[in-house]
């Protein structure tokens, strides 16, 4: 039923920690921490590509130099979230047979998130849990990532909260102080390093709009819409509102980059198919997405990600969701909640392109996810539990100070021009 390949540079016999990702972002958000543990060696980290999203996982690592030391394949037949969390349980838990791990860490909320989680809690493995806390407190939105995350919760031993927001939905979830430490997001380690290298684009056109949003020719919007609950006609306002936004400002140029769904990417082409200033585009690699989002005047996204990493090139946000557990974007004027209604999103996004000083404003708190030491954090916290490091280090604070320079990624990559 399963197919695997197993990185021979992962030697037998050594205390492992396992890294479990089933998704880009998963695998985006835990690549530094592999780094970081690498680098330490004190403790060994498997990178295990669950197989939720074949290929993506070890798409996303090769931005950072790194491979999956396991690579799980997983039959599909209905493609349901049932038979997704049953496959996947069921090869994790083989592995676990055959190489038993010390610790799990398991990242944000997918299904592969949950079942990791489940097979290491049933072997009575400690699960650490990276980017704990996060509520929309709505079940149904995201579906079914906020019932994933809770139950993640319930079965972790260590959670690594991102902002001390997260911290609080942790201790009033009955999670003792001594179990939570806020790390920062590891997304804001993940886009420094990223952006601190040199452009590669493997789509000449997309070369093209990147560079002349660089130079101020055009100003760039990067659109992206994937979620399950943004699925149909939710979806469908927003093409449409993209499409009257490049009607009434004719010197933007979108981006847009399509989910490998077929009826997603599918509608997205054929809606701009006539439309010379939207660039519909396969998934980007991960460091490409970083640089044309260094780029970007404007982002129109569903994506946590995004809102994450957008304040660290100074971005401001449009979150096409009627809620978001990323609320400390939204509290720190970095990010509008704006749903998907196709006259909110073009007035907003109108405001933003036209009016100077509405950027500004939203620019001026910073980015409160992060300070590029999330990573080292967890590592620290994962070498504590199995005994190699003496004591947890000192928690995430804030990010860049309200007022302050652009943070340490915009600054490295030279963007604080290009998202003028």
């Amino acid at each position: 039923m399963y197919g695997e390949e197993i990185n021979s540079s992962v030697a037998a016999g050594q205390r492992e920690v396992w890294l479990v990702a089933g998704t880009r972002p998963e695998a985006v958000k835990l690549a530094p921490v592999a780094r970081a543990c690498r680098e330490n060696a004190r403790t060994r980290p498997v990178l295990v590509a669950s197989g939720q999203h074949a290929g993506m996982v070890s798409q996303a690592l090769r931005a950072f130099e790194l491979e999956p030391d396991v690579d799980l394949a997983v039959r599909r037949g209905t493609g349901s979230q049932p038979e997704l969390l049953a496959e996947l349980v069921k090869g994790l838990d083989e592995l676990a047979e055959r190489r038993p791990p010390e610790a799990v860490l398991v990242q944000g909320d997918t299904t592969t998130t949950l079942a990791g989680a489940l097979t290491a809690f049933w072997r009575r493995v400690p699960v650490v849990h990276l980017e704990a806390g996060l509520r929309s407190f709505d079940l149904d939105a995201p579906f079914p990532e906020e019932l994933n995350r809770r139950m993640v919760t319930q079965a972790s031993g260590f959670h690594l909260a991102p902002t001390e927001n997260a911290a609080r939905n942790l201790r009033e979830c009955g999670i003792a102080d001594d179990r939570i430490l806020v790390t920062g997001n590891t997304v804001v380690d993940a886009v420094e390093s990223v952006a601190r290298r040199e452009p590669v684009f493997e789509n000449p056109e997309l070369a093209g709009v990147v560079q002349r949003a660089a130079t101020g020719e055009r100003r760039l919007v990067l659109v992206t819409v994937h979620r399950r609950e943004s699925w149909g006609e939710p979806v469908r306002r927003v093409l449409e509102a993209v499409r009257e936004l490049t009607r009434i400002h004719p010197d933007i140029r979108v981006v847009l980059p399509a989910h490998p769904n077929p009826e997603l990417g599918g509608l997205a082409r054929s809606v701009f198919a006539a439309d010379p200033n939207v660039l519909v585009t396969d998934p980007l690699p991960y460091g490409e997405l970083a640089h044309v989002l260094a780029a970007s005047t404007l982002v129109l996204s569903d994506s946590g990600g995004i809102q994450e990493e957008a304040p660290a090139f100074g971005v401001p946000v449009l979150v096409l969701r009627d809620v978001t557990e990323r609320t400390e974007a939204v509290d720190a004027g970095c990010a509008l909640l704006v749903g998907s209604e196709r006259g909110r999103i073009v007035h907003h996004a109108s405001w933003l392109l036209t009016d100077p000083g509405a950027r500004e404003s939203m620019l001026a708190g910073g980015n409160p996810f992060g300070d590029g030491r999330g990573a080292a954090r967890a590592e620290t916290v994962l070498a504590w539990l199995l005994g190699t490091a003496p004591g947890l280090p000192e928690p995430f604070v804030t990010g860049c100070p309200s007022g302050a320079e652009p943070c340490p990624a915009a600054a490295a990559a030279g963007v604080a021009e290009l998202s003028g």
